[in-house]
């Protein structure tokens, strides 16, 4: 089993689901309205005066590696066509759960 943890602009809300259930994943949790900015050129998403946009979280749960993989190439397809929109993605292990 694989955790992938999305971390991207607000902007990206409904497309980051539709990826995900394209490929048959349908839960997930989301959290909104979440400050950041990327570690290397990414502009600050703070929901300020000076940096308005905020970002959105989202954690999903796939059984099937292959699965993440795909979710991963998807998610960095989507990076690729809007660099400045800010999208990164993370897959870990998941060694137990009840």
């Amino acid at each position: 089993m694989k955790a992938i943890f999305i971390a991207c602009s607000q902007a990206y809300n409904e497309e980051i689901i539709e990826v995900l259930e394209s490929f048959g994943q349908r839960g997930y949790t989301r959290w909104t309205e979440v400050g950041g900015r990327g570690s290397s050129d990414g502009i600050p998403h703070l929901g300020s005066h000076a940096w308005p946009d905020m970002n959105h979280v989202v954690l999903t749960f796939v059984e099937d590696d292959a699965v993440a993989g795909r979710i991963l190439e998807a998610l960095h397809e989507k990076d690729l066509e809007s660099k400045d929109l800010g999208l990164r993605a993370f897959v870990w292990n998941i060694e137990k759960y009840c």
